[in-house]
């Protein structure tokens, strides 16, 4: 029997598994190529989007705000003449430290002279009048009751003496008005202070019925003195009364004076987003000028629950301050914030952030909220100083 068959058969069968190994060897080639370019394709599409830095809000911080100052006079009265009359001295000039009850001036006031003259010789008048008015109707009463008289005639006598009396009371009060003002002629001093202005001149006329005149003399009690500072929104529910700040002044350079918060106006001025508090200054020895200008020092509480972040983080548009947030799976969420002081490198988050929450330090122009992005750790660096 001839072997040729059979090595017909073997060749078919070699050929036949190399077509297989042939055919093995092209798809996994295709396979291989497949799962490089979806390889590929997967990175391309990390390396597409964007790389964004992320780190955790920073607890805040104890820090100060400052902000400009005016300091007042704890109290200030301007003097004016309450009469009309002529200047005929004045013992205070500006500068001038006075007591309670001191005399600033004098004045000269004729016209009113006469008038008190007139009035008590018409007081005289109605008294001697109110006397005889009182005696006929005492008299006509003991002759009504003998039946003398008629009982209408005793009431006519009552009643002229009501009216005389009523006449003399009249008298009475217009002698004592005049007498009051007769003492306007003097000026004196309501409080211990200083003369801050004084307009009075020797011969003057003065009058005291001219509405908005030049006060005479100007007294301020400068031992003590009001700081008045404009305190932004966003900080002034941190500050209550007894709150302590420093201040410096353009005259005194290289001094430092403290403060002490007293009152709070408790209402936001609509123009300016601020509120007006008052500080109390110890002035006895002097040193300070009222109407001066003050940069003032105020100390804040870290205010429990604010947080801080790089002022690279906002996003400011037209739906307000806005914080870029990441979630674990790299898809961006915009937050809206409240925000706080403005300390230069951080800014103070009041609202709107969690401790945990991973905040994108320098959002791309572009990024928008549901935005998937690449996220790197930022770099650790040391807490900033609160102070701006």
């Amino acid at each position: 029997m001839s072997d040729r068959p059979f090595h017909k058969r073997r060749s078919s069968l070699y050929g036949a598994g190399a077509a297989m190994l042939v055919a093995a060897l092209v798809g996994g080639g295709l396979v291989s190529r497949g799962a490089a370019e979806r390889e590929q394709a997967e990175i391309a599409a990390e390396n597409a989007l964007p790389t964004v830095a992320v780190a955790p809000p920073r607890p805040g911080q104890p820090g100060e705000i400052v902000l400009p100052g005016n300091l007042d006079p704890y109290n200030r009265a301007a003097i004016n003449a309450r009469v009309s009359g002529y200047v005929r001295e004045w013992r205070a000039d500006i500068g001038d430290r006075v007591r309670r009850g001191q005399t600033l001036a004098i004045l000269d006031a004729p016209e009113l002279d006469q008038q008190l003259a007139q009035a008590r010789a018409a007081y005289r008048t109605a008294t001697a009048d109110r006397r005889l008015a009182e005696t006929t109707a005492t008299r006509w009463d003991g002759l009504f009751k003998k039946d003398a008289v008629s009982r209408q005639e005793t009431d006519e006598k009552q009643g002229q003496f009501a009216s005389a009396d009523a006449r003399a009371q009249a008298a009475q009060a217009d002698v004592g008005r005049l007498s009051a003002l007769s003492g306007f002629t003097r000026l004196t001093a309501p409080f211990d202070g200083v003369v801050t202005s004084r307009s009075a001149q020797l011969g003057a006329l003065v009058s005291g019925t001219t509405p908005g005149a030049e006060p005479m003399f100007t007294i301020a009690d400068v031992s003590r003195l009001r700081l008045y500072v404009r305190v932004p929104q966003a900080v002034s529910g941190q500050l209550a009364q007894g709150t302590r700040a420093t201040f410096t002044v353009p005259e005194r350079p290289g001094e430092t004076y403290q403060a002490s918060l007293s009152r709070l106006a408790d209402a936001v001025d609509r123009q300016s987003g601020t509120m007006l508090v008052e500080f109390l200054v110890d002035n006895r020895n002097g040193r300070l000028r009222p109407g001066a200008y003050a940069e003032v020092h105020i100390a804040l509480p870290g205010g429990e629950g604010t947080l801080q972040i790089p002022a690279s983080a906002m996003i400011l548009g037209s739906q307000g301050a806005q914080v870029a947030v990441v979630d674990g799976s790299g898809v961006v969420a915009l937050r809206p914030v409240m925000l706080g002081r403005d300390l230069g490198p951080t800014i103070e988050i009041l609202n709107g952030l969690k401790r945990t929450d991973r905040v994108v330090q320098t959002p791309p122009d572009a990024l928008a909220a549901g935005d998937r992005v690449r996220v790197v750790p930022a770099k650790q660096t040391s807490a900033p100083n609160a102070k701006p």
